[in-house]
């Protein structure tokens, strides 16, 4: 019997990009990546959870994991970034562009549309978006240089294919007011969506494959009201667990989605179905 489609997610051999890697899913996916064979170069904001977790990630399986302090919302720290992963592993095959941010007054994140400051805008439109742009060209222009191929993943949200149901968040506040989901948000996501479309076909003749990973809510130390209105609004009933997002991120990785680029993976519960 044949053996073709055994291995077809291992990454043995394949170094990875995850930008925003120390995060709460970003974690996920760096171990994800490390444990099915890849190398990982982890670069954050965060030096603290950036050296704990490549620390982590090493113990386990040393010399795989590389941690890079990095603002990727500014084109010389990318450009140092990339060239540090090239100097470290000697290539890269993978970018997940995974960085996202609430800004740096997270109070002033969950103001109403009509007294929104576009300071707060331009902020967060830097990583969300500007970030990707960033890192996409220079990890594009490597990827060329290399002759071709490798994977750039791209995390969106399912806010940016589906309006946000407000109802959700009655019940769950910060510093005494109300969260939500602002505009920014779904408006940033939307753009990684129309981003990664566009670089499919720009690139696809050099054989790097571009998708799009639009995962639905996930538990990250919401309050019980949040959890419950939420998974009143998901099919399967619940938010995501982190680790459930991180077999998306390795079948756009892997030679298992070899023939899929221009695409935007749901992981949401059915939240989009509704």
């Amino acid at each position: 019997m044949s053996q073709f489609y055994k291995g077809l997610f291992d990454l043995t051999g394949k170094v990875a990009i995850v930008t925003g890697g120390a995060g709460i899913l970003g974690s996920h996916f760096c171990r994800a990546l490390v444990e099915n064979g890849a190398k990982v170069a982890i670069i954050d904001v965060n030096q603290e959870a950036l050296t704990s977790l490549a620390a982590e990630i090493n113990l386990a399986h040393p010399n795989h994991a590389a941690a890079i302090l990095a603002d990727v919302s500014e084109p010389d720290d990318v450009n140092r970034a990339v060239n540090e992963v090239v100097s470290y592993f000697g290539r890269i095959d993978v970018l997940h562009n995974n960085a996202a941010s609430k800004g740096t007054n997270l109070d002033t994140y969950f103001d109403s549309f009509e007294n929104y400051s576009l300071k707060q805008w331009r902020e967060i439109m830097a990583t969300n978006i500007d970030s990707m742009f960033l890192m996409a060209q220079a990890v594009g222009k490597i990827l060329k240089s290399q002759g071709g191929g490798g994977s750039i993943i791209q995390t969106a949200s399912a806010y940016g294919i589906v309006a946000p149901d407000q109802r959700i968040y009655e019940g769950s506040w910060y510093l005494n007011r109300q969260i939500n989901t602002p505009a920014v948000y779904s408006t940033s996501k939307a753009a990684v969506i129309g981003l990664t479309k566009y670089l499919a076909t720009y690139w696809a003749e050099y054989r790097i494959r571009v998708n799009a990973l639009v995962p639905g809510g996930a538990e990250s130390g919401q309050n019980d009201e949040f959890k419950r209105r939420y998974g009143l609004r998901v099919p399967l009933g619940r938010m995501a667990q982190p680790s459930e997002i991180a077999g998306a991120v390795l079948y756009l990785a892997s030679d298992a989605s070899s023939y899929v680029t221009g695409h935007s993976l749901i992981v949401d519960g059915g939240l989009n179905a509704w």
